[in-house]
């Protein structure tokens, strides 16, 4: 039996340090990460009369997951209608899941430091608030209308679906351009995420959660652009 790597005596800190998507869990319970952050773990369970076992075995089954996702799949090399599921079940289910995270992140700190911090924060809020709207629009547009298309096409071949395919697909790439360019934008405001002096843990971890989010769309649109799209590119020159 695989020993767990979190206890209740782990200072809740220290864990959020060696798991920052911890957070995600210790929200739902409003187990405090912050300024609580030096306490062990049973202490904030028992004064929230919490049931131990069940925040033991999330945290440490959301560990184990996240740290033995398969990623030596070869989609060049599979159907396209796995790869779509594959893009729905781990891209755009991580978005569903950490854009309400990053949402309540930014909420707090511009509580807790906008007196210092308001301008930096207040212009980062925007784009975030832009880039959320146009992510969730696209992950439906994805869902009910480009990856339906695509799926039969593979299965019933037509040039028609493959020509509205690939109609629907250009305006998907432009999207892809602009969600890239907004995270830039934040990349650059906050000089590559460096934390301004004097701020909280709940700061760091919302720059944290920024990157994790930038790298997983840029993940996301690699294997849509370079792979999915490129495949329907070649079975159009194949006409």
């Amino acid at each position: 039996m695989k020993k767990n790597k979190f206890t209740i005596k782990d200072r809740i800190g220290a864990i959020v340090a060696e798991f920052p998507k911890a957070v995600e869990i210790f929200m739902e319970y409003n187990i405090d990460f912050c300024c609580g952050g030096d306490r062990e773990l049973r202490v904030a369970i028992e004064e929230g009369a919490l049931p131990a076992q069940e925040v033991i075995k999330r945290l440490n089954q959301a560990y184990q997951e996240f740290n033995h996702q398969d990623e030596d799949i070869d989609w060049r090399q599979e159907k396209m209608t796995d790869l779509i599921d594959y893009i729905v079940n781990t891209h755009h289910q991580f978005m569903r899941v950490e854009l309400p995270v990053l949402n309540e992140l930014l909420n707090r700190i511009l509580n807790a430091h906008y007196l210092k911090e308001g301008e930096l924060l207040g212009r980062i809020h925007k784009l975030f608030y832009q880039l959320r709207g146009e992510i969730e629009e696209h992950l439906i547009k994805e869902e009910k209308l480009l990856f339906p298309i695509i799926k039969e096409y593979e299965d019933k071949g037509t040039d028609e679906k493959l020509e509205k395919a690939l109609k629907v697909m250009a305006e998907t790439e432009d999207e892809h351009d602009h969600a890239g360019d907004i995270l830039k934008e934040v990349r650059r405001l906050t000089a590559n995420y460096q934390l301004p002096e004097g701020v909280c843990r709940t700061f760091a971890l919302t720059y944290d959660k920024f990157e994790e989010i930038e790298q997983d769309l840029f993940q996301h649109i690699h294997l849509e652009n370079n792979i999915l799209f490129e495949r329907l590119k070649k079975c159009e020159t194949e006409l």
